[in-house]
């Protein structure tokens, strides 16, 4: 926000319990400075323990998208193999739709790659988290791993991937 916004909604008392201060232009506030600190990301770590594709996956859904798109798709579902760092990324209209759509994906990459899935990575969302995931990772013998609860760093490296 622009300081002459902030000296504006002071001097207007817009704002209940807003200190009267008068802020200053290129001054560094303790808040703002706070405001723009980062979590530490996790170590790399120094081993390669991944030996083929599709030996582990990370997945991670997101959304709803303020704007829907062509396809009237709200989600999105991105998918990481851990060896390649390739990506690919589904588009969906519901979240419901997160099962079907990695079901579907799982029985191409399969096929093409010719060996099968072995672990998957996800956070806990209830997407991932339920039991048409927990049956088909059971029947497929797939391991799937999820990330701690509220350690968002944990997934940064599939983000950060997914910007190559």
């Amino acid at each position: 926000m622009h300081i002459h916004h902030l000296n504006r909604l002071n001097r207007k008392q817009f704002v209940e319990g807003l200190p009267k201060l008068k802020f200053e232009k290129d001054r560094l506030y303790e808040a703002c400075q706070r405001g723009k600190q980062t979590k530490v990301s996790f170590k790399p770590k120094n081993c390669i323990s991944i030996e083929r594709p599709l030996e582990l996956l990370h997945m991670d859904l997101f959304g709803p998208f303020r704007t829907i798109n062509l396809g009237c798709n709200y989600y999105a579902l991105v998918i990481v193999d851990d060896f390649s760092t390739f990506t690919w990324t589904l588009f969906l209209a519901a979240k419901n739709e997160t099962f079907y759509a990695f079901k579907k994906l799982a029985k191409v990459l399969e096929n093409e790659k010719g060996s099968k899935i072995v672990s998957l990575r996800s956070d806990n969302g209830v997407e991932f988290q339920n039991e048409k995931f927990e049956h088909f990772c059971e029947k497929h013998w797939i391991k799937h791993n999820f990330s701690t609860p509220r350690t968002p760093q944990k997934m940064e490296w599939l983000r950060e991937s997914t910007n190559h």
